[in-house]
């Protein structure tokens, strides 16, 4: 399946200053199938080290960091010559040899002229572990499971991605056109963007097999919490990963310690939610006093929401039914829009939002998302169903008077004066559009 990253490892490649890349990611999102895509597509050579399949390899690593010494070992273990030249070195699951890992700043010191891409499970922990790891030294790339617009591109559907795809066109589509994708929207929310439940879905229109698929996902990441964690963090993080569904299908999604286990503390957990995020199975979202900037000096690191990595996981999660699809709305205000808030907030990290924030006033009004764009702030509302409620989102205008407001809901295109609606299928382009829309006349 085409991936949007693609064309970044490509920007990579073409860099003049190209230092190591260390792709980051969740596990199953599609890493290794894209670096050896990526390797013998673009390049003359292609060299691919396993090192959690082929543990022996750590030793090339061992007693030395020199990276032409390195290189030698490579080429006599796989039995030809290495050249620089148009050769791709591809270091997977590099989190199983921590002296390969800190021999890429090397590499780039002394060697720079090899192209490497290190990946692996968990290794945004395993970066933070090895202390020897500098930063500054290599590249940092994210990948993360197929988005809408990745998905539309998967089924054929790349007519009507380019449609919604332009940011300065914002008037209503046909209803035909704006139907089908929420159809396509719906399905996406089911299936979710693991390259595995997609590549089975698309081959065989198998639902019962994906739901298969999702739970034997979920099943890996419960044994990853064994693995690479020890028996008490591992339970830990077990109940705190369970407990998600519920904390999502509250009205108020604000993340209490509480519905883990009853009167525990934030220093029981904190490490846990730590563990998680770097292992890129969750989105933590916090909560500003203020939309003033920056918006991260004016988060609340107390108050937060924490969303799934993956709509579709969620739904396994909850056992959401199949037949769910095919009703008209049910699937968007279910569990009180849990999908649609974690839909939109995955949507906008993969389209390169890092950090993400919410506001809430003290009696009972809350915005979503408040987005930083050029120097301004605008709140973002997502409306899981088709109600025209604009109760929170006018509570936060009248306090911050901010020149345009936004809501993404399951209606179509609307723009009157300072209030846009982009409907939830256009989720991956809100930046462009909030781009556009504040930089013209109204």
């Amino acid at each position: 399946m085409k991936r949007a990253i693609y064309s970044d490892l490509l920007r990579w490649k073409n860099t003049d200053n190209r230092k190591p890349l260390l792709l980051q990611g969740a596990r199953q999102v599609g890493k290794t199938y894209l670096i050896n895509q990526f390797g013998k597509q673009e390049y003359s050579h292609f060299i691919y080290l396993n090192f959690e399949q082929n543990p022996e390899i750590r030793s090339l690593f061992i007693g030395t960091l020199n990276p032409e010494i390195i290189i030698n070992n490579i080429s006599l273990y796989i039995g030809k010559k290495i050249v620089s030249d148009n050769t791709l070195i591809f270091f997977d699951e590099i989190q199983a040899a921590e002296e390969a890992l800190t021999s890429l700043k090397y590499f780039y010191e002394q060697q720079p002229e090899y192209h490497i891409i290190a990946a692996g499970s968990l290794l945004g922990i395993s970066v933070g572990k090895n202390r020897s790891f500098p930063v500054g030294k290599v590249s940092f790339m994210y990948m993360y499971p197929l988005s809408f617009s990745e998905y539309l591109v998967a089924v054929g559907e790349e007519f009507l991605l380019s449609e919604i795809s332009i940011a300065n066109k914002l008037e209503a589509l046909p209803d035909t056109i704006h139907n089908k994708l929420i159809t396509l929207l719906k399905m996406y929310l089911y299936l979710g963007g693991m390259p595995e439940v997609l590549q089975n879905y698309l081959q065989n229109k198998d639902i019962e097999a994906v739901r298969l698929i999702q739970n034997e996902l979920l099943e890996s990441y419960q044994r990853d919490f064994s693995k690479y964690t020890d028996k008490s963090q591992a339970v830990k993080t077990a109940e705190l990963w369970n407990s998600i569904p519920y904390q999502l299908a509250k009205e108020n999604k604000k993340f209490k310690y509480g519905d883990v286990r009853k009167k525990t503390r934030a220093a029981h957990y904190e490490q846990t939610i730590e563990w998680l995020k770097n292992a890129g199975l969750i989105n933590v979202i916090h909560q500003i006093s203020a939309p003033k900037l920056l918006l991260s000096g004016y988060a609340d690191l107390a108050k937060f929401k924490i969303y799934l990595f993956d709509t579709g996981l969620l739904g396994a999660l909850l056992n959401i039914s199949s037949e769910i699809v095919i009703k008209p709305n049910d699937l968007f205000v279910e569990y009180n829009g849990a999908f649609i808030e974690n839909f939109v907030a995955s949507e906008l990290i993969s389209s390169g939002m890092k950090e993400l924030f919410y506001w809430t006033s003290q009696s009972d009004a809350e915005v979503d998302f408040v987005i930083q764009h050029n120097n301004k702030i605008y709140p973002l509302e997502v409306k899981s169903g088709n109600s025209r409620n604009l109760k929170s989102i006018r509570s936060y205008e009248s306090k911050y008077n901010p020149k345009f407001i936004f809501r993404t809901s399951p209606r179509n295109y609307i723009k009157e004066n300072e209030f846009v609606n982009i409907p939830l299928y256009s989720s991956f382009n809100i930046q462009k559009i909030i781009s556009y829309v504040t930089t013209i006349k109204k």
